[in-house]
């Protein structure tokens, strides 16, 4: 028993072996993408807040960035000894690489872009995921973009194409310029939805036309009230190793618009009339009807009656009338009545008139 007690005596409190330090080296990138313009490739990535013994990191994290051509050697091309990049954890990284002229000529090919981040004895837990981009020949730039606002939605021009240009698509860029709504605008329920800040989309190169060859192309998405800015890009998309992948101009020069909606709604249509003799206990009346206008932002209609040759005067409310309908009582026995109708948008702008309906009511 004597020995018992004493072995466990001598056990209580005795310290274990010895932790191997930490290396403090920072976990590897997971998220780099790479994205190529003309001959400049931006990297962009998240750096990790701990190393690899997930113990915060304190203070700009070395990083190296490389570029591998195949199955080569990767470069770097910065991060350098002579031209440390330094990184804060937690941050957003970014990087461009100007590509050499070797890379900037011939077919299209793969290029594979990784970074590599170290602790203060130059060690690393290893290099990021591959971030591809294509060598080669750009695509050339797009030029003379210009925007026209129109009724429905924001026309983009750009100059006229070489035949070798026509051969790619056009990646047209928007950006959002004004600041979203309030958080209380978008909690209502009939506010319409977010608006995103940046949007993307492809189109096909200029049209043949009937005389000359033209460069178009219509974004229909947008609000009026808000301002854009627009860039274009000719972007080649081909299959290299059975991957497809996107090799982009430069962008554009940036053109800005401001969406003003200064449109009236449509014309209304099918405007008829119709008299109504008096009777015993009602004065005579022309009813008139016309097709509805689906402007969605309509907010009315407006009445006009002549005699003869005599001028236009209004005869509906000065608040535009909802209805596509409207009873005139204000006629007499015997008289022939010209009218026209218009549409009122909701911003106060009048569309031109309809086409005449003319109705003679009847005599006593």
């Amino acid at each position: 028993m004597a020995v018992a007690l004493a072995a466990g005596l001598a056990g209580c409190g005795t310290p274990g072996a010895p932790l191997a330090p930490s290396l403090n080296l920072p976990e590897a990138v997971s998220d780099l993408a790479a994205s190529r313009a003309g001959d400049a490739v931006t990297l962009t990535w998240t750096m990790p807040k701990r190393n690899t013994d997930k113990l915060l990191l304190k203070g700009a994290v070395p990083v190296r960035v490389c570029r591998k051509q195949g199955d080569g050697v990767c470069e770097t091309v910065g991060g350098a000894a002579n031209h440390p990049l330094l990184i804060a954890p937690g941050s957003d990284g970014s990087f461009t690489d100007t590509l050499p002229q070797s890379l900037t000529l011939g077919a299209p090919r793969m290029l594979s872009y990784f970074v590599e981040l170290k602790n203060g004895d130059g060690r690393s837990a290893g290099l990021s995921n591959a971030a591809v981009v294509l060598a080669g020949v750009a695509p050339d730039a797009v030029e003379g973009l210009s925007v026209e606002i129109r009724k429905n939605g924001v026309v983009l021009h750009w100059n006229s194409e070489s035949a070798a240009a026509s051969k790619f698509n056009v990646r047209l860029h928007r950006r959002l310029l004004t600041p979203p709504q309030a958080k209380k605008d978008k909690q209502s329920l009939l506010a319409p939805p977010e608006e995103p800040m940046e949007r993307n989309f492809l189109v096909a190169s200029c049209a043949q036309g009937e005389s000359k060859r033209f460069c178009r192309a219509l974004d229909n998405e947008i609000h009026f009230g808000e301002s854009y800015e627009y860039t274009a890009q000719r972007v080649a998309r081909v299959t290299v190793d059975g991957k497809p992948l996107e090799l982009a101009g430069p962008l554009s020069a940036a053109v800005r618009v401001d969406a003003t909606d200064v449109f009236p709604p449509a014309v209304p249509t099918g405007l008829a009339a119709v008299a109504n003799a008096a009777g015993a206990t009602n004065k005579a009346s022309i009813d008139l009807s016309w097709q509805p206008v689906t402007d969605t932002d309509l907010a009315g209609y407006a009445v006009y009656r002549r005699r003869g040759n005599g001028d236009w005067q209004r005869v509906s409310p000065m608040q535009p009338i909802v209805a596509p309908a409207f009873n005139d009582a204000m006629v007499e026995q015997g008289r022939t009545y010209h009218y026209a109708v218009s549409a009122v948008a909701q911003n106060g702008h009048e569309s031109a008139r309809s086409a005449e309906a003319q109705e003679t009511v009847p005599g006593p």
